[in-house]
């Protein structure tokens, strides 16, 4: 089945049914099916090489047993929509946990924690699972081809609404990832893991060196992640799950939560790939878990501690972070100190304003550091629009041709200036002290506002909206709380 084939017969089935309202069902709705169609195949490859394996979902629940198309006695119509709703999902959020029990069986409780079903046509439903059970996840060609698939759907994220945020774009997951010096036995880590990206780009990076089978399972091992949203959540476990990452150590939580002080050696990894969320805010009791000359109610601050925190001596990190981190005083002028003092902070990248757009205008940029510490120099680099470009768009995406530039300089860094203004930079870590920590350097001049076309302005505007709807249920549910602690 071709991609577009595919993804539109998944929509079509979809939109007819009165029980899904939007891309974020849409989405959900697949995706836990997905998960279970795939998780069913992997058992089927685990049960060919142990002949003891016992999978930990009841034999009725499972993929094989209620999604068989091919059995005339299978569920159907408003049968089957009362055994999800009844049985299937209520079983898999209730499953019991034995002591000592793999990873790659205890995930399936965790996955479903959060997870709804939505359509409420048995027909349709019975149309989705046939369509589903045309990919064969053990055939390389079909896992490869389901590839695209997958990103066609992450992509679809940015469709809905603030799930957007979710989705990095995979050029420059893939650029991070090759420049952290990746090696086999590296534990990686991602604090905010979202869907998975910056974890499969560095698998991506690494899989080549896993020749035997002992390295390939150290591979499978290598990827840490933790998410506290249940739908990218779910779509972190399949991707890794459909990647061969057979036993995903992604964690259903808050990274923020626990202490910073806490934190030990066995706690650290040895990269640490991430965008943190950026633009939000957290409550007070999250902020006491963090220094307070450095506390902040910023997220993204607060994550940039965190690495600090949970980066090994001989660690590399490479985050986006938005603009406001580089020029910010107080806190962040505390954080700025830290790091330099501890860390060698290397590179700081300057993105094109547009990356994310048309989802977010909030410009970012890439750090670059290690735990070898302190700093001694940092090199900024500029990454202007490419020839031709005005701005990326969702139609005209940041695609990895475009670091061409800077992955040649990368290793051969020199000072550029471009129309009088500095591109690339070196700058003392004394001189960067002297400023009062402002990193906002080799920025970009200052440009004419842009005509975006009109689905573009629609877009951007429908995701400030978002943006402004989610602050407005916060304080809201601030204020109910407060009103609800009064009384």
């Amino acid at each position: 089945m071709s991609l577009s084939t595919f993804i539109k017969r998944m929509r079509d089935i979809t939109r007819l049914d009165q029980g899904i309202n939007g891309d974020a069902q849409r989405i959900e709705q697949l995706t836990w099916m997905l998960f279970l169609k795939i998780y069913d195949d992997k058992e089927y490859e685990w049960e060919a090489v142990d002949e003891e394996y016992e999978s930990i979902i009841p034999e009725e629940c499972r993929w094989r047993s209620w999604a068989d198309t091919e059995n005339d006695t299978a569920l159907k119509g408003e049968a089957l929509v009362r055994f999800v709703d009844g049985t299937l999902l209520p079983t898999l959020k209730d499953l019991v946990i034995p002591a000592g029990c793999p990873l790659r069986k205890s995930i399936v409780k965790t996955v479903f924690t959060d997870i709804h079903n939505f359509m409420k046509d048995g027909v349709l439903l019975r149309q989705l699972i046939s369509e589903i059970n045309e990919c064969d996840f053990n055939d390389p060609a079909e896992a490869h081809a389901f590839g695209a698939i997958y990103e066609t759907i992450l992509k679809l994220l940015q469709s809905a609404g603030s799930y957007g945020e979710f989705y990095t774009p995979r050029a420059l997951t893939d650029f991070m990832a090759r420049h952290v010096d990746l090696k086999l036995g590296d534990i990686v880590a991602d604090f905010a893991c979202g869907t998975g990206g910056f974890l499969n780009s560095a698998r991506a990076v690494l899989e080549p060196s896993a020749e035997t089978i002992e390295e390939r399972f150290l591979l499978s091992r290598s990827f840490h992640g933790t998410e506290k949203k249940p739908l990218p959540y779910l779509l972190c476990v399949t991707n890794l799950l459909l990647h061969d990452v057979d036993e995903p150590l992604i964690t259903y939580g808050n990274s923020l939560a626990r202490n910073t002080g806490d934190y030990t050696e066995r706690d650290k990894f040895d990269v640490i790939l991430m965008n943190p969320p950026y633009g939000g805010s957290e409550q007070p009791i999250i902020q006491q878990n963090f220094p307070g000359n450095m506390r902040s109610a910023e997220t993204a601050d607060l994550f940039i501690i965190l690495i600090m925190a949970r980066l090994k001596a001989t660690g590399r990190a490479a985050v986006v972070i938005p603009d406001g981190f580089l020029f910010g005083g107080g806190n962040k002028a505390e954080i700025k100190k830290e790091l330099l003092r501890n860390f060698n902070l290397h590179t700081i990248v300057r993105l094109p304003g547009s990356v994310f757009s048309p989802y977010t205008s909030i410009a970012t940029n890439v750090l670059f550091f290690n735990g070898t510490g302190p700093t001694e120099k940092i090199w900024f680099y500029r990454m202007d629009m490419p020839e031709g470009y005005k701005h990326f768009s969702k139609m005209r995406p940041i695609l990895t041709e475009h670091f061409a530039g800077l992955d040649a300089w990368w290793n051969d860094r020199k000072p550029l200036v471009v129309n009088g203004a500095d591109k690339a930079r070196c700058y003392r870590a004394q001189e960067l002290s002297d400023l009062g920590y402002n990193f906002d350097l080799c920025g970009f001049p200052q440009e004419e506002e842009e005509i975006l076309p009109p689905e573009e302005l629609i877009a951007r505007y429908k995701a400030e909206r978002a943006a402004h709807e989610q602050v407005m249920d916060k304080a809201l549910s601030d204020i109910l709380a407060m009103i609800g602690g009064r009384a």
